[in-house]
């Protein structure tokens, strides 16, 4: 009936890498009504699904976001490209797929910083939760979880190379990064099962979505939450055109990603008081660390032409090797597109008195002459690249609404390379990259490196560089993070402070960035929630 308002126990705001999982986990028992919202549209897109496709909907605007930040003033006013995923899945429906947890420190570091229960004994069972792992089940891993985690379809001379090049350097050869120790060099894993990309809409949503208890709208834009006498009773949403009310038994729950949670909370009146009274917005809590905080890896390319026709950029100049690739793939679940990409690499210090490592290096199969948010164009010789990535940047940025309106994307700043040390551990990170192609196992694969190039040497002229090259490595958080009432958005069980009924539930809770890709602990933050949202439920009742 027109003008009837639907009511859930749990409504869920975003469907990405966190959503999907809290969502599913809530509707587990058949006790709960659960609604989850998406803004963008179903994963039909044939190139989600195929590993090697993430190129393809890296620029895609039906299934991504496509932000940009504020011009960094350091990095001579770029602004930042950042893809985000506007689809069910989220970001794990358009991300590459790498599977890594962070060091086991880095959590530890969370209960330092007055995060409660997030120590890596305690997130370590919410990995194995999610866990379906290829290896079998030990200590470290689990096996039967919703989340498939695999190795690599098959090895390649170029990255055997890399690695074997890697220890010839100093590094331990590494077979597992993901136990809560991560020196060393080897082959990632991926978040792929039977050579197909296994998001969370995959992994979670599609088995859960046969329960008649949870409701999933994609097309549907949460606008606001809606507040009665400091507790969140619903949220407005548009979709087909209208404008829609929802009403929440429990909770709302806000899975909508590091740049969308915090423009939701203050769309609906929570965040800095002065920001809203500026958007006319009517404050609910003041809250000004919402938006705040924001923290993401920084890294810098090398590219080197390959002397053997071993790389991805044949395969990217050839229509002919393409359209066979994609039939390969297509029919045999195998060939180079089974395969996300991002295929082996090292984590080491930029300075050995450091107690973990703050570097992470990603080796891919190709190169390429440019590169914007559009996607990139292989150089039309073979080549590779190797990314020295700064995991532990002192850098702070920020999320700021720029207007009332839902629909105008906000205003994303990093702030990158605010201190000295931030430029230095890159400058390390470079010199170590071209110190693995020197060695004897990788030297003879190499016939020039492109980018930085010879003439690079000095620290000035690093400097300089990645100045004018480096980049985002995508893995944003932090913008409400968890912590002790006064600088943080969420308590330990991930309660926005000041209000009731209202949580945070994605990577925007982390009070610092893990050391690696941040899809796997956003899930494990999702499993964790999702067992404190039904704990509290339980003690309720």
């Amino acid at each position: 009936m027109r003008g009837e308002v639907d009511t859930f126990d749990y409504v869920v705001a975003g469907a990405g890498s966190a959503g999907c999982a809290v969502a599913a986990r809530l509707s587990e028992s058949g006790r709960y009504r659960v609604l989850l919202l998406e803004a963008g549209g179903k994963d039909r897109n044939l190139w989600i699904h195929i590993p090697m496709g993430f190129s393809q909907v890296y620029a895609n605007p039906h299934v991504n976001w496509m932000y940009e930040s504020e011009p960094e003033a350091r990095l001579d006013g770029r602004r930042l490209y950042q893809p985000r995923g506007k689809v069910l899945g989220g970001t794990s429906s358009i991300n590459g797929m790498v599977y890594m947890r962070g060091n086991a420190a880095d959590y530890d570091e969370w209960r330092q910083r007055g995060c409660t229960g997030w120590d890596w004994d305690s997130v370590l069972p919410y990995f194995k939760k999610a866990e379906h792992q290829e290896r079998g089940a030990n200590e470290h891993h689990g096996v039967g979880g919703p989340l498939h985690v695999s190795d690599q379809p098959h090895r390649t001379e170029l990255a055997d190379r890399l690695v074997e090049a890697a220890v010839q350097a100093g590094l331990p050869s590494r077979h597992d990064f993901n136990n809560g120790s991560q020196e060393g060099a080897g082959y990632f894993q991926s978040t792929t099962g039977k050579h197909r990309r296994w998001s969370t809409a995959t992994a979670y949503l599609r088995p859960a979505r046969r329960r008649s208890n949870l409701v999933v709208r994609p097309n549907a834009h949460a606008t606001r939450i809606l507040f009665e006498n400091a507790r969140a009773t619903g949220l407005t949403y548009v979709a087909g055109g209208a404008e829609r009310t929802v009403r929440a038994r429990a909770e709302v729950i806000v899975c909508s990603g590091v740049f969308n949670s915090p423009q939701l909370l203050q769309l609906s009146g929570v965040g800095p008081g002065n920001l809203l009274q500026e958007m006319g917005i009517s404050v609910v809590r003041d809250l000004p660390a919402v938006g705040k905080h924001l923290q993401d890896h920084f890294y810098v390319r090398l590219m080197f032409r390959c002397t053997r026709s071993i790389t991805m950029n044949e395969l990217a100049n050839s229509p002919m090797h393409k359209a066979f690739a994609l039939t390969q793939y297509l029919l045999f679940r195998s060939g180079p597109l089974a395969a996300n990409g991002v295929i082996a690499g090292a984590f080491a210090r930029s300075d050995p008195r450091l107690e973990r490592p703050d570097l992470q290096f990603n080796f891919t199969p190709w190169s390429y002459a440019s590169r914007d948010a559009r996607g990139a164009v292989a150089h039309p010789f073979p080549g590779f690249s190797l990314s020295a990535v700064h995991l532990r940047p002192d850098s702070r940025g920020s999320v700021r609404i720029k207007s009332p309106d839902p629909l105008t994307p906000p205003a994303i700043r990093f702030n990158f390379l605010e201190t000295k040390s931030d430029v230095q551990a890159l400058t390390a990170g470079m010199r170590l990259a071209r110190k693995f192609t020197q060695q004897p196992a990788l030297a003879p694969y190499v016939a020039e490196e492109l980018l930085p190039g010879p003439t690079v040497n000095t620290d000035v002229e690093f400097e300089e560089n990645i100045r004018v090259t480096a980049n985002s490595n995508l893995h944003p958080v932090g913008t409400c993070r968890m912590g002790p009432e006064g600088d943080s958005v969420v308590d330990p069980r991930l309660r926005v402070y000041g209000v009731d009924g209202l949580r945070v539930v994605d990577a925007a809770i982390m009070p610092t960035v893990p050391a690696g890709n941040t899809n796997a602990p956003t899930i494990m933050i999702a499993e964790k929630a999702a067992d404190m949202i039904l704990e509290d439920a339980r003690s309720q009742s």
